[in-house]
């Protein structure tokens, strides 16, 4: 494809196109994966991108990105129009070829129908996805407001308002909209959570096994469906349910939403977690070397520093020291991801 095609395109996303280029690029999508050009543009593009290592990691794929952003706002007005259908054949093109750029570039955000035409009251499935070291907010159409962690993503229907259910995997941040008629419902693994209108954080990532609820204020009901028990919250009190057993304790949940103003806190927690927690907000791989690590607790607060700078100040208040494994390109073209591994500093 041509240079002057590719600025149509692109001006056609940031909504400067001429009447001619409309024309021209809405002809081109409507056709979908047939389009032959349009095949062989997003091909090109692609093995370009898998040719050149940097371009993975610095070209974010700015375009996609905007193309992403406008699927988002069309869905949430509800508009079937030819915008609207330009942008699903488009994505719809890019998750075959070019999925992991967009994972590189942030924000993923995808619905699936079941139909090219729906009536009025068919529900639509919507997912919000926040990639590994990113996070996402959102914004859902009952007015309740937060944000994704890394790693994690929600699924809802539409239309929502009046069954405010969503499943969730990972961690999240709520700020939920009171509705004494429409409780707020999030399922996540066996457990649901019912909210009447408050702030607080979940997170309940599969891989580490637990559940946990953190309230800052308003109601939530937390029921363990394997169990059958139901446990009713009190404001400033941390709930967790791990190995079929449910803990409570009073905490301050200010560290429990520092994430979501770019902050991570440590106040005396072990290594593992730690660990795990420097996981997902860089997406890297840590790795124990001595055992003996998991007896120590760690406090700190760290604000957008960079990775290197968390290990080297937790290695000046502690007896560890650390080696920082750069990405490695495997063969079948995708990265390693980085690696820190921790040892215990042998005292002298």
């Amino acid at each position: 494809m041509k240079e002057i095609d590719l600025k149509k395109i692109e001006h056609y996303v940031s909504g400067v196109a001429d009447n001619n280029e409309k024309a021209w690029v809405e002809s081109m999508f409507l056709s979908g994966e047939d389009n032959e050009t349009l095949r062989h543009f997003l091909e090109k593009d692609w093995n370009l991108s898998m040719r050149d290592s940097s371009a993975v990691e610095v070209d974010l794929s700015h375009l996609l990105d905007r193309v992403h952003h406008l699927i988002r706002i069309g869905e949430q007005k509800k508009k079937q129009t030819i915008f609207h259908r330009f942008m699903k054949t488009y994505s719809k093109i890019a998750a075959i070829l070019l999925v992991p750029l967009m994972v590189a570039g942030g924000l993923l955000y995808g619905y699936l129908t079941s139909q090219e035409k729906k009536l009025p009251d068919q529900q639509v499935s919507t997912t919000i996805y926040a990639p590994m070291g990113s996070r996402v907010s959102f914004n859902l159409p009952d007015g309740t407001t937060g944000m994704l962690n890394s790693g994690s993503h929600i699924s809802y229907s539409v239309p929502f308002s009046s069954n405010r259910q969503i499943d969730m995997v990972g961690e999240g941040w709520f700020e939920v909209t009171k509705d004494d008629k429409h409780p707020f419902e999030i399922n996540t693994g066996n457990s649901t959570i019912t909210v009447l209108g408050t702030g607080f954080n979940l997170s309940a990532y599969p891989s580490e096994n637990y559940v946990e609820v953190v309230l800052r204020d308003g109601q939530v009901e937390f029921h363990d469906n394997t169990s059958n028990i139901k446990v009713k919250m009190d404001p400033s009190e941390r709930l967790v349910l791990r190995n079929g057993k449910i803990s409570r304790v009073v905490t301050d949940p200010s560290k429990y939403s520092a994430w979501t103003k770019g902050r991570m806190i440590f106040n005396n927690d072990p290594m593992a977690e730690v660990a795990r927690r420097i996981e997902r907000w860089y997406n890297v791989t840590v790795i124990l070397a001595d055992k003996e690590l998991e007896k120590y607790s760690f406090r700190g607060t760290f604000e957008d520093d960079k990775l290197d700078e968390v290990f080297r100040l937790l290695a000046l208040t502690s007896p560890i020291k650390y080696k920082i494994t750069p990405r490695k390109l495997l063969p079948d073209g995708t990265f390693e991801k980085e690696k820190v591994t921790i040892y215990l500093k042998k005292r002298v």
